[in-house]
Protein backbone atom coordinates (compact mmCIF):
# COMPACT_ATOMS: atom_id res chain seq x y z
CA UNK A 1 0.00 0.00 0.00
CA UNK A 2 2.78 2.42 0.88
CA UNK A 3 4.42 1.79 -2.50
CA UNK A 4 1.18 2.84 -4.23
CA UNK A 5 1.18 6.12 -2.30
CA UNK A 6 4.74 6.87 -3.44
CA UNK A 7 3.87 6.01 -7.05
CA UNK A 8 0.83 8.30 -6.87
CA UNK A 9 3.01 11.10 -5.46
CA UNK A 10 5.55 10.66 -8.28
CA UNK A 11 2.79 10.87 -10.91
CA UNK A 12 1.22 13.87 -9.16
CA UNK A 13 4.49 15.85 -8.87
CA UNK A 14 5.54 15.09 -12.46
CA UNK A 15 2.10 16.16 -13.74
CA UNK A 16 2.29 19.31 -11.62
CA UNK A 17 5.75 20.13 -13.01
CA UNK A 18 4.54 19.63 -16.58
CA UNK A 19 1.59 21.95 -15.90
CA UNK A 20 3.56 24.72 -14.18
CA UNK A 21 7.15 24.39 -15.47
CA UNK A 22 8.30 26.10 -12.28
CA UNK A 23 11.24 23.77 -11.63
CA UNK A 24 9.96 23.19 -8.12
CA UNK A 25 7.75 20.10 -8.03
CA UNK A 26 10.18 18.04 -10.14
CA UNK A 27 12.45 17.88 -7.11
CA UNK A 28 9.56 16.61 -5.02
CA UNK A 29 9.06 13.89 -7.65
CA UNK A 30 12.72 12.95 -7.17
CA UNK A 31 12.17 12.78 -3.44
CA UNK A 32 9.09 10.64 -4.00
CA UNK A 33 11.17 8.28 -6.09
CA UNK A 34 13.68 8.02 -3.26
CA UNK A 35 10.77 7.45 -0.87
CA UNK A 36 9.43 4.70 -3.15
CA UNK A 37 12.78 2.97 -3.20
CA UNK A 38 13.13 3.28 0.56
CA UNK A 39 9.53 2.24 1.19
CA UNK A 40 10.53 -1.24 0.19
CA UNK A 41 13.05 -1.04 3.02
CA UNK A 42 10.85 0.87 5.51
CA UNK A 43 12.55 4.31 5.39
CA UNK A 44 9.87 6.84 4.41
CA UNK A 45 11.67 9.83 5.99
CA UNK A 46 14.13 9.76 3.11
CA UNK A 47 11.48 11.47 0.95
CA UNK A 48 11.66 14.69 2.94
CA UNK A 49 15.44 14.70 3.19
CA UNK A 50 16.06 13.99 -0.50
CA UNK A 51 13.29 16.32 -1.77
CA UNK A 52 14.40 19.34 0.19
CA UNK A 53 18.06 18.55 -0.42
CA UNK A 54 17.45 18.47 -4.17
CA UNK A 55 15.35 21.62 -3.97
CA UNK A 56 17.93 23.55 -1.97
CA UNK A 57 21.09 22.46 -3.79
CA UNK A 58 20.04 21.92 -7.41
CA UNK A 59 17.16 24.34 -8.11
CA UNK A 60 19.38 27.48 -8.34
CA UNK A 61 21.65 25.67 -10.79
CA UNK A 62 18.71 24.42 -12.83
CA UNK A 63 17.13 27.88 -12.99
CA UNK A 64 20.42 29.39 -14.12
CA UNK A 65 21.09 26.93 -16.93
CA UNK A 66 17.70 25.60 -17.97
CA UNK A 67 15.52 28.72 -18.02
CA UNK A 68 15.99 31.14 -20.91
CA UNK A 69 17.87 34.29 -20.03
CA UNK A 70 15.82 37.47 -20.04
CA UNK A 71 16.84 39.95 -22.72
CA UNK A 72 16.78 43.58 -21.76
CA UNK A 73 14.48 45.73 -23.85
CA UNK A 74 15.59 48.81 -25.76
CA UNK A 75 14.00 50.88 -23.03
CA UNK A 76 16.21 49.37 -20.33
CA UNK A 77 19.36 49.50 -22.46
CA UNK A 78 18.99 53.25 -22.97
CA UNK A 79 19.83 54.06 -19.35
CA UNK A 80 23.52 54.85 -19.11
CA UNK A 81 23.98 55.42 -22.85
CA UNK A 82 25.36 58.61 -24.32
CA UNK A 83 23.08 60.53 -26.68
CA UNK A 84 23.53 63.62 -28.82
CA UNK A 85 21.46 66.73 -28.12
CA UNK A 86 19.69 68.01 -31.27
CA UNK A 87 17.62 70.80 -29.72
CA UNK A 88 18.55 72.85 -26.67
CA UNK A 89 17.49 71.06 -23.50
CA UNK A 90 15.98 73.68 -21.22
CA UNK A 91 13.55 72.49 -18.56
CA UNK A 92 12.31 76.01 -17.83
CA UNK A 93 11.26 76.52 -21.46
CA UNK A 94 10.17 72.89 -21.82
CA UNK A 95 12.35 72.27 -24.85
CA UNK A 96 14.85 69.64 -25.82
CA UNK A 97 15.42 66.63 -28.02
CA UNK A 98 18.21 64.10 -28.31
CA UNK A 99 19.03 61.33 -30.76
CA UNK A 100 19.62 57.80 -29.59
CA UNK A 101 20.18 54.92 -32.03
CA UNK A 102 18.93 57.10 -34.88
CA UNK A 103 15.65 57.93 -33.13
CA UNK A 104 14.77 61.38 -31.81
CA UNK A 105 13.50 61.51 -28.24
CA UNK A 106 12.10 64.29 -26.09
CA UNK A 107 14.80 65.10 -23.56
CA UNK A 108 14.91 66.93 -20.24
CA UNK A 109 17.72 67.62 -17.82
CA UNK A 110 17.84 65.84 -14.47
CA UNK A 111 18.87 69.19 -12.98
CA UNK A 112 16.32 71.92 -13.80
CA UNK A 113 19.03 74.60 -13.77
CA UNK A 114 21.24 72.84 -16.32
CA UNK A 115 20.93 73.71 -20.02
CA UNK A 116 22.44 71.55 -22.77
CA UNK A 117 23.16 72.94 -26.23
CA UNK A 118 22.74 71.13 -29.58
CA UNK A 119 25.73 68.95 -30.39
CA UNK A 120 26.57 68.17 -26.77
CA UNK A 121 26.86 64.56 -25.69
CA UNK A 122 24.83 63.72 -22.58
CA UNK A 123 24.15 60.54 -20.58
CA UNK A 124 20.67 59.09 -20.07
CA UNK A 125 19.95 58.70 -16.34
CA UNK A 126 16.33 57.54 -16.55
CA UNK A 127 13.33 57.32 -18.84
CA UNK A 128 9.81 58.38 -17.92
CA UNK A 129 7.26 57.65 -20.60
CA UNK A 130 8.86 58.81 -23.86
CA UNK A 131 11.18 61.37 -22.27
CA UNK A 132 14.88 60.88 -21.65
CA UNK A 133 16.21 62.50 -18.47
CA UNK A 134 19.85 63.33 -19.05
CA UNK A 135 22.92 64.63 -17.28
CA UNK A 136 26.44 65.66 -18.28
CA UNK A 137 28.60 63.04 -19.95
CA UNK A 138 32.31 62.43 -19.59
CA UNK A 139 32.51 61.63 -23.30
CA UNK A 140 32.72 65.24 -24.43
CA UNK A 141 34.64 68.03 -22.71
CA UNK A 142 32.52 71.00 -21.72
CA UNK A 143 32.85 73.94 -24.08
CA UNK A 144 33.35 77.39 -22.63
CA UNK A 145 30.73 80.03 -23.46
CA UNK A 146 33.24 81.93 -25.60
CA UNK A 147 33.96 78.78 -27.64
CA UNK A 148 30.24 78.24 -28.20
CA UNK A 149 29.85 81.77 -29.58
CA UNK A 150 32.81 81.32 -31.94
CA UNK A 151 31.41 78.02 -33.14
CA UNK A 152 28.06 79.62 -34.02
Amino acid sequence: MEIMVWLALIVFFVALEIATVGLTSIWLAGGSLAGLICAAFGMGIVFAVVSFGLLYFTRPWALKYLKPHLVRTNYEEAVGKNVCVTEQINNVKGTGTAVMNGLEWTARSVDDDKIFEPGEIVTVKEIKGVTLYVTESNEMPKMQKSEKKEEL
